[in-house]
């Protein structure tokens, strides 16, 4: 598992917004409406200068909507499946706007079931505080996925 430290100044995300109390699934469902309906988002959407997206997200959030983990063992909280905006750019109808603070993140690919729970002994045998909620990551390039763990907000 190759983890890499980097820093992300906060950033926006605009997508479909739900939350565990919405059963199980819901994520997938979110992924699936955020997709279908990508055409209403597209033209907010940030692109690197080849005109590339910069980012696809699965941000995350407590309930309290601070950006803290995951609550009850991390079983309960939000989440938002989208794409990263310019600060400035209005949620659609039917889409929410997240500004993810800034942190110094460990970055992991996400190439397999276990990733998360390795990542959290990780942070554990290290001594390194996971400071806010974790988010997955999809890098429109080259289609790899990665969680990204905050160990220190900005």
């Amino acid at each position: 598992m190759k983890i890499e430290k980097c820093v992300k100044e906060g950033f926006c995300v605009i997508g479909k917004e739900g939350s565990t109390n919405d059963g199980a699934g819901f994520v997938q469902a979110l992924w699936q409406d955020a997709n279908g309906h990508f055409d209403q988002v597209a033209p907010l959407a940030k692109k690197d200068e080849q005109g590339n997206l910069v980012g696809i997200w699965g941000a995350m959030s407590d309930l309290s909507r601070r950006f803290l983990p995951w609550e009850d063992g991390f079983s309960r909280g939000l989440y938002l499946a989208g794409v990263e905006c310019d600060a400035q750019a209005e949620a659609p109808d039917g889409w929410v706007k997240w500004m993810v603070p800034g942190f110094e993140y460990l970055r992991v690919e996400a190439d397999g079931p276990d990733v998360f729970p390795k990542m959290i002994a990780y942070l554990q045998e290290n001594s390194l505080p996971l400071a806010g909620a974790v988010h997955d990551f999809t890098c429109p390039v080259t289609g790899k996925n990665y969680m990204y763990f905050p160990i220190r907000k900005l």
